[in-house]
């Protein structure tokens, strides 16, 4: 590791989580990664590896065979996933999201039910927000759930970009009940499904894979709803109206989350321009040697220890039960834009051959771009900074 990225004050037990799941990342994903980017491959045996690890029950309660870890825990794991292949983080994220918001939310039956499962990997989450004609814009959501008799919820519209849309067979789905009550009239459906593309359940179908230009492996999808039946009781909470502020809390975790995946991408970069720069001859001596590559692997490290810093303070304060939404989307802002910009730095140093598919720097530079969007765009990050600075100046 170097000096890069430590974090100060961890139990001997959160070192070592982090020494195994380093050690797996070296071994199982680092190898790979590239290859089955390329070939757009959903990853099992790491998914499968990754079970093993228990990194699926990593948040949940010990109660409900969990390990109980912190949201601290979750990022620093993540950021060692990220730094192997950034779509097996995505992999656990909406999974961990969906387990945060039962865990934090839900009724005593729908910890017990879903919980268990949750962590050994058997059941898996998606968390369902965008749709076609907003992203960002949460409160012009337009997909419906109406009361469609005894105990029933009648749930029509259309959802997009959904990490795990297809392999996930649990979607914690935001939809509006109430629509003249604005925020307060968005409700949280618990969605039970078949994993797999077409027709799922009677009502509701995944239509196929979105093609991207990188985050490959991972399956990012739409879904669609048309009159889809839902038991009342998979209300979120079991009370309708509180949706909005459940997935803001789970949005606040989704937050740290992209923050420790773009330190992680980040980190790899570095080390990967670093190597070349050692090994690559100009002028009878290492390019490292040259002040310009030497300034410029600098301000790499720079940026890549400033966002593990910020990250780390983001998730300690909500591990602390403190509201965190500032400290988030700065961490998701500033980790995010240093991971495009160290990004690229490597690959200006790998020369010609970052164009390469033959160098992982190709595929960092497809994968870092998702960083900037992903749960909330750098302009969205810099509104909620703002006014959350306004309101308690």
């Amino acid at each position: 590791m170097g000096r890069l990225q430590q974090t100060y004050g961890l139990t001997d037990e959160q070192h070592e989580i982090l020494a195994t799941v380093r050690a797996f990342v070296d071994k199982e994903i680092l190898p790979v990664a590239t290859e089955l980017e390329h070939a757009d491959a959903y990853p099992q045996a790491i998914v499968d590896g990754m079970r093993a690890l228990g990194l699926f029950g990593l948040m949940i309660d010990e109660e409900y065979g969990g390990l109980g870890e912190s949201l601290l825990t979750y990022a620093l794991v993540v950021e060692e996933l990220a730094r192997g292949w950034m779509s097996v983080s995505g992999i656990v994220n909406t999974h961990f999201i969906v387990a945060w918001m039962i865990s934090h939310h839900g009724t005593p039956e729908q910890k017990a039910f879903y919980l268990p499962r949750m962590a050994t990997g058997e059941i898996r989450g998606a968390f369902s927000m965008s749709e076609p004609g907003c992203g960002s814009d949460v409160s012009a959501i337009q997909t419906r759930a109406v009361p469609a008799g005894p105990g029933e919820y009648s749930i029509t519209g259309q959802k997009m970009w959904l990490t795990n849309g297809a392999t996930a067979n649990l979607v914690a789905t935001l939809v509006k009940t109430d629509p003249a009550a604005g925020h307060r009239g968005m409700t949280t459906f618990l969605v039970d499904k078949e994993p797999g593309f077409g027709e799922v359940a009677p009502g509701l179908t995944v239509p196929g894979k979105i093609e991207k230009m990188g985050y490959k492996g991972v399956d990012t999808t739409e879904l669609l709803f048309d009159e889809y039946r839902v038991p009342a009781g998979k209300i979120l909470g079991g009370e309708p109206g509180r949706g909005f502020y459940q997935m803001m809390d789970g949005v606040e975790v989704g937050r740290v989350n992209v923050a420790a995946r773009g330190c992680g991408v980040a980190r790899r970069a570095y080390e990967l321009a670093l190597a070349y720069a050692k090994e690559r001859e100009t002028f009878g001596k290492p390019i490292a040697e040259h002040q310009a590559v030497m300034f410029r692997i600098a301000e790499m490290a720079t940026k890549v220890e400033a966002a593990h810093q910020m990250m780390v303070m983001a998730a300690r304060r909500k591990d602390s039960g403190e509201r965190n939404d500032l400290e988030a989307g700065m961490a998701k802002y500033l980790a995010s834009e240093y991971c495009k910009e160290v990004v690229e730095d490597s690959f200006r140093i790998h020369g010609g051959y970052a164009y390469s598919k033959e160098f992982e720097i190709e595929r960092l530079y497809r994968e870092a771009p998702m960083l900037l969007i992903g749960e909330g765009t750098a302009d969205i990050q810099k509104m909620i900074i703002g006014r959350r600075l306004l309101a308690e100046s």
